[in-house]
């Protein structure tokens, strides 16, 4: 009897250059305008090395006051000069394989197997890669509080249930009190990505107006004219009494970017005849490089295996620095009950 296999089935060129079916750039993070993918963070992520280095150019220092021209030729003005700043960008080695049995490809009945892979490994990555990104943030957090007095957070959250009132969860005034974070660049933050759990206090106050989609349907949710991200991946902590504080957090534009590498043998299939007690065992594999960047940000951290940092290790205060002014940042975070 003839079975089809993996191996079969999957052109592994072909596999690579088929559309993804879910992609980050389907997510609302991306299309929301948060996150930012270009030319220049694509071929960082596919250079040599473990990290990628982003000079930039810091700002002309307004502090320092002008020269009061004179008539004196020997009164002589010295030129002050522009400084360059530099960002340290991490990569993300991962990768990730699924097996099938002979036997059971055999016994199976349903849909085509090509199809049922490409739909669920895009899924997947997509899955991983948003949480990527949220442990980014959370890093982000982390260290601003740690580095920074806590300058991009407002937190109001009570520790307890008993001690949990209107002032302790979201509202405008506790709002418009995170976007003033930035200062006079309070209106740098275009989006804001909440819990379900925060959402409904938002619709429960009327603060939701919904705008049309490009199918003209009313389904995008807005807060104060901000595009509204509700995920339950946001950082949910446990009060040190009881209840729990959720975190809310304000993006603007290109806030944090993004670079796809491209990994060597980035799909492969593996057959191992002798598994299976030698009926046979197929394995998929997907390899994957990210570079999710934070603006304003140095990656810090030491990673525990030498090459890829975890989610674990990316939400720690450790593995980030901020390098340039608050205001320049345009992210702001929000803690509530």
């Amino acid at each position: 009897m003839s079975t089809t296999q993996l191996s079969d089935i999957i052109d592994v060129t072909v596999f690579q250059d088929l559309p993804a079916v879910n992609s980050p750039e389907l997510t609302a993070f991306y299309m929301s305008g948060i996150v930012t993918r270009n030319p220049l963070l694509d071929m960082l992520a596919n250079s040599p090395g473990k990290t990628a280095e982003l000079p930039f150019w810091k700002d002309l220092d307004a502090d320092s006051a002008p020269n009061n021209s004179t008539d004196d030729p020997t009164d002589i003005a010295t030129a002050d000069k522009i400084v360059q700043g530099e960002q340290i960008a991490r990569k993300i080695f991962v990768n990730k394989g699924w097996s099938t049995s002979d036997l059971a490809t055999e016994l199976a009945m349903g849909a085509n197997a090509m199809s049922q892979i490409r739909s669920r490994t895009d899924t997947y990555w997509t899955r991983q890669w948003q949480r990527y990104l949220l442990s980014v943030t959370a890093g982000v957090y982390a260290s601003n509080v740690a580095n920074n007095a806590g300058d991009m957070v407002i937190d109001v959250a009570s520790e307890s249930i008993a001690g949990q009132t209107s002032a302790t969860k979201f509202s405008r005034s506790n709002f418009t009190a995170t976007a003033f974070t930035l200062g006079d660049a309070f209106t740098a933050t275009g989006a804001i990505a909440v819990h379900s759990q925060v959402y409904k206090q938002m619709l429960d106050q009327d603060g939701i107006d919904f705008i049309p989609n490009s199918e003209g349907k009313m389904v995008i949710p807005t807060y104060m004219g901000k595009r509204v991200i509700v995920d339950d991946l946001m950082t949910v902590t446990a009060g040190t009494t009881d209840g729990f504080k959720y975190t809310t957090i304000l993006f603007g534009d290109a806030a944090i970017g993004y670079g796809d590498g491209a990994p060597i043998n980035a799909v492969a299939v593996d057959r191992k005849e002798e598994q299976g007690n030698g009926a046979g065992i197929e394995t998929l594999w997907n390899r994957k490089t990210y570079l999710i960047h934070p603006f304003g940000f140095q990656y810090t951290g030491t990673p525990a295996d030498g090459f890829s940092p975890t989610m674990a290790e990316l939400a720690t205060a450790a593995s980030w620095t901020r390098v340039i002014q608050r205001k320049n940042v345009p992210i702001a975070y929000l803690t509530s009950n």
